[in-house]
């Protein structure tokens, strides 16, 4: 009897296939640095680079790899490109992409222990080296009353925390019982928009997120958050949670956490404490002072995906009581059930976040601090604080322009002195020229140009070459 057809690839096709696609992305990172780094493509020009119709019989690999350079190159922005200044690193590194492809090879949807006990005990053990690399306190390991998780992404983790904030307030009744539109949540008019996404889908409501007034440094007002805290009380309201941030999307702005958690305690409001990319530079004992007040959060995130050189998607949440986060999310339905969850002697990750499924992510982030070593990951950072702090030391020297707030790690906001037109018309005509990618922000009401220095290879050559074309470029708005 002949062999069954199959249209699957072989196995030594795809051993074929993989060697040229790992040769494809080495090549991509040897060639990367002259590309334009914002893509110049046009709306709809990669659509119309695609047929209009499906396959209907199966095309050769090599086609496939060829349209990769054909179609979808010129589509893509390079987050991976050392003249990548714009928004916030968003890393991959050789280590990360190899752990990845493995969790791609095993497949593993790793939702309960038993579904594959190493997806859960890695990610377990992983998240507690964490803990100490960056001297988090000890109620975030597993060994305590806490535990970390891999999250997608840092709007998620904000998510977990404000439904678990919320549960615990309402004494665990209102996933029963809907809310009733009396909780107020707490962040600061520079907090992340991820907040107010999670406002809208836990069911707090908008208008029940107050945004707390901010100093001259950016950050939040204790002072105004205790007195709006007790406006709301006295209006009959119920204030249950907290949101500080180390490290501002706009300003890299650190809030005042031992005011604040002193306030939270005061109070019982759950403190949430996000550190999106500012928390991969705590791996430096010497910038660990931003996170001071750190043990009276009852959770904290980071993302290795931003700046500690581990592929997206991987943000790392730590809660300080799991027991209330897993009675938040927990669900069981009959075909879940297994012995090992029945035994309570095993951590079943679907109950940690919103989706149930997972995937194998502890394994990029192994392998990543396996091949750096905390040593090789400070050194990096401290690099990228190095050259963010000479970048700002060559703005002070230029009068053309001003620092537009402090800058406490590997964040520049700054702005020309000659108005927003002009600093829209510089920031336009260099991300046009595909040299190099900045984003904008505002600070008090101006737009500021922000120079972020953070991704895996970025190096002085890159941020001084930076500086010469800004120079130039304020050189043309004389």
């Amino acid at each position: 009897m002949s062999d069954e057809k199959s249209f699957h690839m072989t196995p030594d096709e795809f051993r074929r296939y993989g060697h040229a696609v790992v040769d494809w992305i080495a090549d991509y990172q040897s060639r990367i640095e002259p590309l334009p780094v914002l893509s110049q493509v046009k709306p709809g020009e990669i659509r119309a680079a695609l047929p209009p119709d499906p396959p209907s019989k199966g095309e050769v690999f090599e086609a496939i790899l060829q349209d990769m350079n054909r179609v979808i190159l010129p589509g893509v922005t390079h987050w991976q490109s050392p003249n990548f200044f714009a928004y916030f690193p968003c890393n991959a590194s050789g280590p990360g992409i190899l752990g990845d492809l493995l969790s791609s090879g095993l497949g593993v949807q790793g939702m309960l222990w038993s579904t594959s006990p190493a997806c859960t005990e890695l990610e377990m053990h992983v998240m507690d080296w964490l803990v100490d690399m960056l001297g988090l306190p000890e109620k975030f390991r597993s060994s305590s009353t806490g535990g970390g998780v891999i999250q997608d992404t840092a709007s998620s983790a904000a998510l977990c925390a404000l439904l678990a904030a919320r549960e615990r307030a309402t004494g665990y009744t209102s996933n029963q019982k809907g809310c009733d539109g009396k909780l107020v949540a707490y962040v600061s008019t520079q907090t992340h928009s991820s907040l107010q996404k999670a406002a809208m889908i836990s069911g707090i409501g908008v208008d029940n997120l107050r945004a707390i007034e901010v100093d001259d440094k950016f950050a939040m007002r204790t002072d105004a958050l205790t007195a709006q805290i007790e406006s709301d009380r006295q209006a009959g309201l119920t204030p249950f949670f907290v949101c500080a941030t180390v490290g501002t999307t706009s300003s890299n702005a650190m809030d005042p956490l031992p005011a604040i958690g002193e306030a939270c305690r005061k109070n019982n409001l759950w403190l949430h404490v996000d550190a999106a990319m500012s928390g991969t530079a705590m791996l430096c004992p010497e910038f660990r002072h931003f996170q001071k007040g750190v043990e009276l959060a009852d959770s904290y995130n980071f993302n290795p995906h931003k700046w500690m050189f581990t592929n997206f998607d991987c943000s790392c949440f730590w809660v300080s009581d799991r027991n209330a986060l897993i009675r938040t999310l927990s669900i069981l339905p009959e075909y879940l059930r297994n012995q090992a969850t029945e035994s309570g002697a095993v951590i079943d990750y679907r109950d940690w976040h919103i989706q149930l499924g997972r995937r194998f992510r502890s394994l990029k982030l192994w392998f990543v601090i396996r091949h750096y070593g905390t040593e090789g990951l400070q050194f990096h950072v401290r690099e990228h604080v190095r050259l963010a702090q000479q970048f700002a030391e060559w703005l002070g020297e230029d009068d053309r322009f001003e620092l537009a707030a402090p800058v406490p790690l590997n964040l520049v906001c700054f702005r020309h002195k000659g108005g927003d037109l002009t600093n829209q018309g510089i920031m336009d005509r260099l991300n046009q020229s595909g040299g190099l990618f900045l984003t904008h922000t505002k600070l008090n009401g101006k737009l500021t140009l922000r120079l972020c220095v953070g991704q895996t290879n970025t190096k002085t050559r890159q941020v001084e070459n930076a500086w010469k074309r800004i120079q130039e470029e304020a050189g043309r708005t004389s």
